[in-house]
Order: structure tokens, then C-alpha cells, then sequence
């Protein structure tokens, strides 16, 4: 999808995502030192607003203007300063480096989505985090949602591969299990969770 789908399916309803931060996100930035963070392709914001409720600086990038104007009229309601950028998380936007750069479901094949994490990885200052969580491709036969091709359903070598020779040191990277509520009852989905970090000057 492109940018003007985008816009046209982030027009369609209230919120696609959820109002709330990924789980995953709470926990891995539990203990960090608040600083700079990137949500790169971060929809309407939901990472990134909870970032700057913790005292992140946070900068929403995402390519859809619609995605863009709900999230920072969410800000305003919810009394919240974040940055929101206007670009292609795959054509390499000219962003400074940040101590926190979040990747969260960003929906695309095999190529755009290694371009998009390698600019991801380059963008780590030092002693900063890099954190990857996507729908891993087992969850389209063993897991609940996420996307039905397995184009965008990427590995956990995937992402390491991605990432490789970009200076960081991984430190998690293995398949989790997110809880799915659904009308049917409680399903589980199998995401990917990559952690990797720069050493510090």
C-alpha cells in the first residue's frame, strides 16, 4: 500500500491501531534512561505519544499526513508534546541520531523492510537501543492475525540480517507471544522481537 491508501484507510475510522503502546515496547523500555526516540513508520502514534508521557523526546515518522494529523491532535488531547515528521521510513529520511529507535509492525516485503531497518540501525546513537517487533512469519499458520501473505511476514534472521554491519550489539532476538482478544475467544499471535544496542563512546 501506498501513502494515499494509507491516508484513505487512517481517514476510514477513529483509530486503526490501538490507543495504547505495544506491550512488547512498555516492557523493553522499562529501565531506560529517557532521551531522543525515533518511532519510525509509527501510524498514529501510539508508541510515540506513550514515549513522551514517560519524558521521551519523541518523534513520530510516518508517511501518511492523515496518520500524522491524528496523532498530534491526540497529543493535544492528551496534554503531550511529540515531534511528527512527514517521510518514508524506506527512502532513508535525514533524521538526527536518537537513544531509543522503535520499528513496530512495519507491513512490508522482504527489500523495502531491509532498507527500512538498515536506515533504522544507522540511526542508533551511541549507547542507544534499536527495538524490531513485526508479525513473524510462523503467525500465518501457527498465530492469529497479521498480515495473509508471507512476503511481509519477515524472520528473526530477517531483521538480523538487516541490521548486520551497522555497529550494534544484539541482545534479543528471538519469536514472543502476544495475547489476541477476539470474538471467538482469547488467540495468541507470534511476533519477533530484535533488541540490539550501540556501545557507548
Amino acid at each position: 500500500m501506498d501513502a494515499a491508501a494509507w491516508d484513505e484507510r487512517y481517514a476510514a475510522s477513529d483509530l486503526v491501531w490501538s490507543a495504547g503502546p505495544n506491550a512488547f515496547v512498555v516492557e523493553e523500555v522499562a529501565g531506560l534512561t529517557p532521551g531522543r526516540a525515533i518511532d519510525l513508520a509509527g501510524g498514529e502514534g501510539r508508541n510515540a505519544l506513550w514515549l513522551a508521557e514517560q519524558g521521551w523526546d519523541a518523534e513520530l515518522v510516518e508517511f501518511s499526513a492523515v496518520a500524522l494529523d491524528k496523532a498530534r491532535a491526540i497529543a493535544e488531547r492528551r496534554g503531550v508534546t511529540v515531534t511528527t515528521t512527514l517521510a518514508d521510513a524506506t527512502a532513508a529520511p535525514d533524521l538526527d541520531p536518537a537513544d531509543l529507535v522503535l520499528v513496530c509492525y512495519l507491513q512490508l516485503p522482504t527489500a523495502p523492510l531491509a532498507r527500512a531497518l538498515g536506515h533504522a540501525a544507522s540511526l542508533v546513537a551511541p549507547g542507544g537501543t534499536l527495538l524490531v517487533i513485526a508479525h513473524e512469519r510462523d503467525n500465518l499458520e501457527h498465530g492469529h492475525g497479521g498480515p495473509p501473505d508471507p512476503a511481509f511476514l519477515p524472520t528473526v534472521d530477517d531483521v538480523l540480517t538487516a541490521i548486520d554491519g551497522h555497529g550494534l550489539t544484539v541482545e534479543r532476538a528471538e519469536q514472543v507471544r502476544r495475547p489476541v482478544e477476539t470474538d471467538e475467544g482469547p488467540r495468541e499471535a507470534i511476533d519477533l522481537l530484535v533488541r540490539a544496542a550501540r556501545p557507548a563512546e
